[in-house]
């Protein structure tokens, strides 16, 4: 086990960008946009809103509905955007018109987890269960359940045709691409994992949660572990990489992100509201953007920021 509790001074400089308001609830997701400039945020407003970085003062509707919505995701090969509507299962929005083309009720829990892969959309939701969706034609691919505690997480590992599943039971699952079907169980969190995320060319699996804990795992010898540190104060809500995946950020209920190297696992940087007037809550969503290289963070104080990452 390692723990980092100081920073490496002076490789990066970070500067806040922008800060963006209008939902008048918890920021929880966030989701790229085709337009380079722009992204997707949700709430526990219910409202889904395009940003624009070249006009931060002005976000644009895209969607509305009546309760939470804790995960969104641009689904690529239908140029549509999922929302996971909290008991409503799962809509599909045409967020160029701002209009509705379809919705699958798989599920009548809250939905914490999506994630895009091909033509299909995978689920994880408040009962424990995952389910496999075919977007274009709107069905229910498979559905499979673990665990009676919630899916929390959800990323793919395209090479080896597997799915990392987080849950609220402290465990992970890793199932099989084309089936869903359990391939192994890992047991090394002592409590709710919260993010899984495999590194860009996959050789690692990363995960972390409510024991604050980064765990890092190589996957080509069956997720042996290879590191284990401490990474935050509070619970860790959301890892993710860099678009040339030399370094990954997580975000926490500490209020804090911290910048980390991938090569080395080593925290570089600190982003807190002490030091670049950073978020007043928990940061819920991180979502690292081609775009300037900007990085886009979530927080329960009802605000998203933009920072400038310079290394």
């Amino acid at each position: 086990m390692q723990i980092f509790s100081t920073e490496t001074q002076g490789m990066i400089n970070v500067t806040k960008k922008a800060t963006m308001s209008g939902h008048t609830d918890c920021v929880y997701s966030l989701a790229d946009c085709p337009e380079e400039s722009s992204f997707f945020s949700a709430a526990g407003d219910g409202m889904v809103v395009k940003w624009n970085l070249n006009e931060p003062d002005s976000g644009k509707l895209v969607a509305r509905v009546p309760n939470s919505v804790y995960s969104i995701a641009y689904h690529e090969s239908s140029e549509l955007l999922c929302v996971g509507h909290n008991y409503e299962g799962v809509h599909f929005i045409d967020w160029q018109n701002q209009k509705e083309i379809g919705n699958i009720k798989c599920t009548e829990g809250a939905i914490f987890a999506l994630r895009p892969y091909k033509n299909m959309l995978l689920v994880g939701d408040s009962s424990g269960a995952v389910h496999m969706l075919d977007v274009e034609k709107r069905s229910v691919l498979a559905s499979v359940k673990y665990s009676d505690k919630s899916a929390r997480s959800i990323d793919v590992d395209p090479v080896n045709r597997q799915v990392a599943v987080g849950y609220s039971d402290h465990s992970i699952r890793i199932l099989d691409l084309a089936t869903l079907d359990l391939v192994s169980t890992i047991t090394d969190h002592n409590n709710s994992v919260f993010s899984v995320r495999y590194n860009p060319d996959f050789q690692y699996l990363l995960s972390a949660g409510r024991d604050a804990r980064i765990i890092i795992r190589e996957n080509e010898r069956d997720y042996v572990q290879v590191e284990n540190i401490i990474g935050h104060m509070f619970a860790i809500n959301n890892i993710e990489f860099s678009p040339d995946g030399k370094h990954f950020v997580t975000c926490s209920m500490d209020k804090s992100i911290k910048v980390w190297d991938s090569d080395r696992f080593k925290l570089l940087k600190v982003i807190d509201k002490a030091r670049h007037a950073g978020h007043g809550t928990s940061v819920n969503k991180l979502l690292w953007m081609d775009y300037e290289n900007t990085l886009i963070s979530a927080s329960d104080d009802r605000t998203i920021s933009a920072w400038d990452i310079k290394f």
